[in-house]
């Protein structure tokens, strides 16, 4: 079988722990070209995975006859590097958030259908069993229309947010560059960028409203130049309502497990799905409860899941992309609404 020729544009930390490995170990797969910064970084990879192109310039490491390619550089570089690798055809998994803009965002959608190809987010949750059942369930059972839900999350980005340290799940031996978090030009923010937008494409994979309105407050802790912690209300356009929180926990609690958690109620039921503590719940009007036995260990953040979807998708299993393009769309269009929204910013 003719191998998938594969690039990664914008190897840094979290591409090299994850993504990169994730794609060497597919027997489907051939490492074609990868793109980042700093030559002596870019000659480690290249040998270190055996990439046959190594270039700082993304354009170049395009052109060698790709079928997919991870761009997982800052987002201010998504759209114009996805948009690159999608006129040419190929199929892409870009790292979240989509782009800073949401205009730039469905574009891209745009683009995707367009080309016939598919457009994957590294959302890493959205490809994982204990979600992919959850929306399963949901889908079988249903809560009717959505009516309030609440979702919150926290993370251990306390040090990377505030430039004093790493993430504990980045690659140890390609330190991250701190402009890439933390320079609001390039990330378009802090917290909300980095990790809630993992909890609003849950949100939003479970129920397809659109945030049209809403209100933020924000917060930086240890001198961090970007919001450490985030709170935001938000109105639908389904006419449902919503509040959103997640904050930057301390590197060792939980041994590190993220908390993320979606309580929703709808006109017919309810629905609890917590990765924290492994439930997932639906409860209908009529009485049903319906709990999924989940093996322990079903809500710890597995990151080789998007790239794993990319080759599927490229060898035809549509179904794998849990993560569509259309869901990054609408995870930009809420940060846009918090972000141009911000009633208080403390710290």
């Amino acid at each position: 079988m003719t191998k998938l020729r594969a690039g990664i544009i914008g190897a840094g930390s979290w591409a090299t722990a994850w993504h990169i490995p994730a794609l060497a170990a597919r027997k489907e797969v051939e490492l074609v070209s990868v793109c980042r910064r700093n030559p002596e970084v870019l000659s480690h990879l290249k040998s270190k995975f055996g990439f046959a192109v190594a270039s700082e310039n993304y354009l170049q490491a395009l052109d060698h006859d790709l079928d997919i390619v991870v761009v997982a550089s800052p987002t201010a570089a998504h759209f114009e590097q996805v948009m690159a690798a999608l006129d040419r055809g190929l199929h892409v998994l870009c790292e979240k958030p989509m782009t800073l803009r949401s205009t730039e965002a469905w574009a891209l959608v745009d683009k995707a259908k367009q080309m016939n190809v598919q457009l994957l987010l590294s959302f890493g949750w959205n490809f994982m069993p204990i979600i992919t059942r959850a929306k399963a369930l949901l889908d079988e059972h249903g809560i009717g229309e959505l009516e309030h839900v609440t979702v919150h999350m926290s993370s251990q980005t306390r040090e990377l947010l505030s430039n004093s340290g790493a993430y504990p799940d980045a690659d140890p031996d390609t330190i991250p560059q701190q402009s890439t978090w933390t320079d609001p030009s390039l990330s378009g923010g802090g917290y909300g960028q980095a990790q809630l937008s993992h909890a609003l494409a849950l949100l939003f994979s479970f129920f397809p409203v659109r945030a049209v309105d809403g209100r933020s407050m924000l917060k930086s802790v240890l001198s961090a130049p970007v919001e450490s912690h985030a709170a935001a209300i938000f109105e639908f356009d389904s006419g449902a309502i919503g509040a959103v929180s997640g904050g930057s926990s301390h590197v060792g609690a939980w041994g590190n497990k993220h908390e993320l958690e979606i309580r929703a109620i709808g006109t017919e039921g309810q629905l609890i799905v917590d990765v924290h503590r492994e439930l997932v719940w639906l409860y209908r009007a009529d009485g049903t409860g319906i709990t999924l036995d989940l093996p322990k260990g079903a809500g710890n953040y597995q990151a080789h899941g998007p790239a794993n979807a990319l080759v599927d998708v490229a060898l035809g299993h549509l179904e794998a992309n849990t993560a569509p393009g259309e869901l990054g769309a609408r995870t930009v269009e809420a940060l846009e609404v918090m972000y141009n929204n911000v009633i208080s910013r403390i710290g």
